[in-house]
């Protein structure tokens, strides 16, 4: 984890997300995509897996140092197999390898999106928000 000064908040931020997404993987379907058949939207739910998956790997790229990230991959894949074995449990949902599959490249997407520069973000917001000394 970085040298953050509010590392708990930001953990307690994390595990708010992810029980977030977990809540909304395990609803029915139904409550956010009502008319996802009648529109011919049939692959909007593996976009929804791929930005969800990209947006919680920046998410917590903004925690963790470049050397964790391949620590944090992994977690994420094991979130996206989490969801997908709680989903076989029940009968309004289904378990699916594409589902796992674009949450690999949402993963992949984020982790780009990191080394790109946007990792390590918390710090920096940390910073931002830090009263500067005045300056007299």
């Amino acid at each position: 984890m970085l040298p953050l000064r509010y590392a708990g908040r930001w953990r307690i931020a994390g595990v708010a997300v992810l029980i977030a997404v977990l809540i909304a993987a395990l609803s029915p379907a139904i409550w956010f995509m009502p008319d996802m058949r009648e529109a011919g939207l049939f692959l909007s739910d593996k976009w929804l897996h791929g930005m969800t998956f990209a947006f919680l790997t920046v998410w917590f790229s903004g925690q963790f140092a470049r050397s964790a990230y391949w620590r944090l991959a992994l977690g994420m894949l094991a979130f996206g197999g989490l969801i997908e074995v709680c989903q076989q449990f029940l009968e309004y949902r289904r378990a699916e390898t594409l589902d796992l599959l674009a949450d690999v490249l949402g993963i992949v997407a984020g982790l780009v999106i990191a080394f790109a520069g946007a990792g390590g973000w918390s710090l920096r917001v940390e910073n931002w928000l830090q009263p500067q000394p005045s300056r007299h």
